[in-house]
């Protein structure tokens, strides 16, 4: 095409340069306009779940091959799951997971649903995202945990509850170099938190001390 434009402008002087300027804006909206209607499709479907329009987002969804569950914000980068977390509305969690939504997709802050969750001390969110195989210790920017943020908010619930999902004690951030651990035993405030800690270590060691090891190790 794009050399049937130059033709056309070296065999007609300044009308082709017209022609060829006007052709060339022909086809650069036929390229760009697929984009432009995936970006359409993305910013009109988290529209639709900011406002609550189950019906609406669930045209999108229904598309088939659809993997537009998982778009973005342009600006912030966050997805529907970051969107229904904040408002802490468990069942659009529970949609949008059903849905195939990605639990472990980060925000540009490199914040998780789960750790937004943490944040908020929305329990049912933290719980229901756990069930849908959320990575319980997957950091953000600063290397904190979802259990680190639960122990600096000194909320026993979420610590038992991350805990009971796997969750590492030990795993130290990358501000302060310590671990959920860490901070439980240095906040005098914390003796529920770290006791709870403890109370996990405990039911670890009868299974690892029960092993038995044979001749080879």
């Amino acid at each position: 095409m794009f050399r049937k434009i130059s033709s056309v402008t070296r065999s007609s002087g300044p009308l082709g340069r017209f022609v060829q300027l006007a052709l060339l804006a022909v086809a650069a909206f036929s390229i760009s306009a697929p984009a432009a209607a995936q970006f359409s499709d993305s910013y009109n479907f988290l529209k639709a779940v900011k406002e609550r329009d189950g019906e609406e987002a669930t045209k999108f969804l229904s598309q088939p091959g659809s993997v537009i569950v998982n778009t973005r914000d342009r600006s912030s980068g966050e997805t529907a799951l970051h969107i229904v977390v904040a408002r802490r509305d468990n069942v659009w969690v529970g949609f949008l997971l059903q849905k195939g939504a990605n639990p472990n997709i980060a925000d540009k802050e490199g914040v998780t649903p789960l750790m937004l969750a943490t944040q908020l001390r929305f329990v049912d969110g933290v719980r229901t995202l756990l069930a849908k195989r959320a990575k319980v210790d997957e950091p953000n920017r600063q290397g904190e945990t979802a259990l680190i943020r639960a122990v600096q908010l000194r909320d026993s619930e979420l610590v038992r509850l991350l805990l009971a999902n796997g969750a590492d004690p030990d795993h130290t951030d990358s501000l302060a170099g310590k671990s959920a651990r860490d901070y439980a035993s240095q906040d005098r405030r914390s003796a529920a938190i770290l006791a709870e800690i403890e109370k996990a270590d405990a039911k670890q060691k009868p299974e690892t001390e029960s092993r038995f090891f044979g001749p080879e190790g």
